[in-house]
């Protein structure tokens, strides 16, 4: 077995991801198969890189003895490194790709129908399920439909005269991760200046009441053997006084979301544990979660708000499954053999049997 580590892309989130992967690559070569990491640059293009690459070997850009590598869709589909004068291109013998890709194309179903299109088993989200976890206004709309808890987001646009909700407010991308291009303002006039001076909301932008009485509370889920919840946590701010939990919080400190301040397991008020984790498995189907998946909710001793679901979390949210512990090794084995045993998507053509295309006429009669 070669399983395949997909990291980097196109994405703020480009560096966090970098972490990710190799995280999972150096992990899947202490295991019995082989392990090959796909780097995707910023620039959109593929190599596969050395097996000892280092965080440090990618600040200049690709590492030094990579290969070029292009993806090809159809029946032939997958990953080829070129060929030389005397020998031919080579397709990449993958069984599988870990996807480690955070943010942008890599987590909004735009790599995944690529690959679905290429015939590539990968692990987490589908297209589908990628892109509900990427749009805030799909999501939060599709968690009020199944009347689950949620604070109130409206789109913002240049055109909005009143948000519907008191101030102040916290602005968040439409299409972006938990923590990047969040601003919080105190009213409608300089949150539509945001649209302007902010290049993360250039895409949409949704608000919501800033409400400095929340904290962050998180679990993780994994779908397969079965749907598995992992421990709560709470992240803790570095800075006490901080509005939001924020990009450093989360990320810097050379592990991912593996260093990050946390509670864990959190101590909650009685009662809140089993919310969270009714309310996770809830979220499991209405946005097709798949792989493992980190739920972000925002708490109070008496409240308690779904936020957002990170379809692809950082570190794949192995330090969260502590009890019972899960080794990573099996979490990677696992993705793994979901991607194998569980497709993300079948295409078929199905009903395209010819029959239209008997009964229709010449194509000039209809241009008449």
């Amino acid at each position: 077995m070669t399983i395949g580590v997909l990291f980097g892309g196109p994405s703020p989130e480009h560096d966090i991801s970098i972490l990710t992967g190799l995280l999972a690559l150096r992990e899947l070569q202490r295991g019995p198969g082989e392990a090959v990491g796909i780097y995707w640059t910023k620039a959109g293009d593929f190599f596969q890189i050395p097996a000892t690459s280092e965080a440090e070997t990618f600040l200049e850009g690709v590492p030094k003895g990579s290969t070029e590598l292009s993806l090809r869709l159809g029946a032939e589909g997958g990953f080829y490194a070129p060929g030389g004068r005397l020998s031919k291109e080579r397709r990449l013998d993958l069984t599988t790709v870990i996807m480690a890709t955070h943010g942008g194309p890599g987590e909004d179903g735009t790599i995944q129908g690529a690959l679905d299109m290429a015939g590539v088993p990968y692990s987490g989200p589908s297209v589908a399920g990628a892109a509900i976890g990427m749009d805030k206004w799909v999501f939060s709309s599709l968690v009020a439909q199944a009347g689950l808890p949620s604070l109130p987001r409206v789109l913002l646009t240049n055109d909005t005269d009143t948000i519907g909700f008191e101030g102040p407010y916290i602005l968040k991308p439409r299409f972006g991760g938990s923590s990047i291009g969040i601003d919080v303002v105190a009213d409608l006039t300089t949150a539509k200046a945001r649209l302007v001076t902010n290049v993360h909301l250039a895409r949409g932008c949704v608000v919501e009441p800033f409400r400095a009485d929340l904290t962050d509370v998180q679990i993780a889920v994994r779908t397969f053997p079965r749907v598995e919840l992992s421990a709560i946590e709470k992240p803790i701010r570095r800075a006490p006084n901080a509005e939001i939990l924020d990009y450093r919080d989360k990320y810097v400190g050379g592990e991912g979301m593996v260093s990050a301040p946390r509670e864990l397991p959190a101590q909650l008020v009685p009662g809140q544990s089993e919310a969270v984790e009714a309310a996770a498995r809830r979220i499991v189907d209405v946005a097709l979660v798949r792989g493992v998946a980190r739920i972000d909710f925002l708490a109070s001793d008496t409240e308690l708000y779904i936020n957002e679901v990170n379809t692809i979390p950082g570190s794949l949210s192995k330090h969260l499954f502590v009890t019972p512990p899960l080794a990573f090794s099996q979490l990677l084995s696992d993705l793994a053999a979901e991607a194998l045993e569980r497709p993300a998507h079948r295409y078929s053509a199905a009903g395209a049997d010819g029959l239209v295309l008997r009964s229709a006429n010449s194509i000039s009669s209809k241009l008449a």
